[in-house]
């Protein structure tokens, strides 16, 4: 269970890194220009480590046929994530992607979908996705909130100014 959080953690580090490169890439070319080598250096980067690592054995294909589509969703995330990181910032944009990847995931193990086994959907899940949502929410309005305070203080401040030197 340790290796599955350490590796848990370390996917969440990655996937960061990944996404504020892509976007640093994006600023100089088009989305699909970003897609297209994120997912070419991907596939030249799993292929030799796949070759090194299992040998022939990773020609061997066992699942469903529609679950090798997954790729095709792949461009999906690298073309959206890498937008939302660019117009957003990585810890915004990574912040709703999480509340996303909870609530999906949530709702696809509940229902059993994908070829997962169904896990009974609880009143602690349900609340669990609420906070992290609500946290995500404060996270994302935290800035604004703070700079309509500062705002109406500084307003305030200024009409005593004018009060006392008026």
């Amino acid at each position: 269970m340790v290796i599955g959080i350490l590796l848990a953690l370390l996917g969440g580090t990655l996937v960061c890194l990944q996404n504020t490169f892509n976007a640093n890439v994006k600023k100089q070319v088009s989305v699909w220009s970003t897609t297209m080598l994120v997912l070419a250096l991907g596939f030249l980067a799993s292929f030799s480590a796949g070759l090194a690592f299992e040998g022939t054995a990773l020609f061997r294909f066992d699942a469903d046929l529609w679950f090798w589509f997954s790729g095709v969703v792949g461009v999906g995330v690298v073309a959206c994530v890498t937008q939302g990181v660019q117009s957003l910032g990585p810890s915004r944009a990574i912040s709703l992607v999480m509340v996303s990847q909870i609530f999906f995931g949530l709702a696809w193990d509940s229902l059993g979908w994908f070829g997962l086994e169904q896990v009974p959907f609880t009143f602690q899940s349900f609340l669990g996705v609420l906070i992290i949502s609500a946290g995500v929410l404060l996270f994302q309005l935290g800035p604004a909130l703070e700079e309509k305070a500062r705002g109406r203080k500084q307003s305030t401040a200024s009409r005593r100014t004018v009060k006392v030197n008026g």
